[in-house]
């Protein structure tokens, strides 16, 4: 039943994954790419935060700050002329280092006090960058000149489907398992002899780099931004309402709940403009109110 289930969501996975990369062959237009890279983007970031929050029980608010430091550490060290690969895989150890410099201290703290510690770091990181770093980010005329959306799209979505594929494994190991439980009664995983606090810190781990990866296409997507805007609390608070539409804890929802939300907030945007912020509001009370398991539980129910 499990072995049937696992082909079930592989062959989901890899059917969407081929439907999104054939949409730009068909579908031309700088709009459409913008929208598929959005989607890949809230793909992986929003998996970093189920990493953690969904799998491990342990809410982070603090994602922003772990996006922020792998875009600016990327967008850094690309312009310096290292090789793009380089300078994402550095920009996502750059928030690995942060999460083990900041984010560890954090979760000796437990339940909201840990969300309301980890939101004080994002913050943080933001009044810092926005005082440090005041102005707006610009490509040089030697990267813009072969500038190519398209080639960065599908760059993006080859890190959305390793991500994916990273969490698929990780649902499926023992990591996966000593997690779930964890979430389920931290102190039933404690005596049974799960080393709780290293568990913390190895999902910790792999959650902030993750959120580094995503940082750090978008710091090569977007030609120019203010340096802040990778630090606002935006990229904190929407991968935990994409997680709760899709479903939190697994490997579908958070691809299900990308796709939701980028449809919808282009329609809002369009249509109401600022109160699109609080039709979401509106919609992440009803989702954890009468859909806790999000879209994907709706077929259990």
């Amino acid at each position: 039943m499990k072995a049937r289930r696992d082909i079930k969501t592989i062959l989901i996975l890899v059917i969407s994954i081929v439907f999104v990369g054939l949409i730009p062959l068909f579908i031309k237009g700088e709009y459409v790419l913008n929208m598929l890279f959005l989607l890949c983007l809230y793909t992986i970031l929003s998996h970093s935060w189920n990493i953690m929050g969904g799998y491990c029980g342990q809410i982070n608010l603090g994602q922003a700050a772990f996006f922020g430091i792998g875009a600016l550490t990327t967008r850094y060290i690309w312009v310096a002329g290292y090789p793009f690969p380089v300078a994402l895989i550095a920009g996502s150890f750059s928030s690995l280092i942060l999460a083990c410099l900041i984010g560890i201290p954090t979760l000796r703290l437990r339940a909201h006090y840990f969300a309301i510690g980890t939101l004080g770091v994002a913050m943080i990181a933001l009044i810092t960058i926005q005082n440090a770093l005041p102005g707006v980010d610009f490509l040089p005329a030697s990267l813009m000149s072969d500038y190519n959306p398209t080639i960065r799209f599908y760059t993006a979505l080859i890190v959305a489907a390793l991500t994916i594929f990273a969490v698929y494994c990780i649902n499926n190991s023992r990591l996966g398992l000593a997690m779930k439980c964890i979430r389920d009664d931290e102190e039933a995983a404690s005596a049974t002899g799960i080393n709780v606090v290293r568990y913390k810190i190895i999902t910790l781990m792999l959650s902030t780099f993750f959120a580094g990866l995503a940082g750090g296409l978008f710091a090569y997507y977007y030609v120019s931004y203010y340096y802040y805007v990778p630090f606002e609390l935006m990229w904190s608070f929407d991968p935990v309402l994409i997680v709760f539409i899709g479903g939190a804890g697994t490997v579908v929802g958070p691809l299900i709940g990308a796709l939701c939300y980028v449809i919808l907030k282009e329609i809002f945007a369009i249509s109401m403009g600022q109160v699109n912020v609080l039709i979401f509001g509106v919609v992440f009370i009803l989702i954890v109110l009468f859909l806790p398991k999000g879209l994907i539980g709706i077929k259990k129910r």
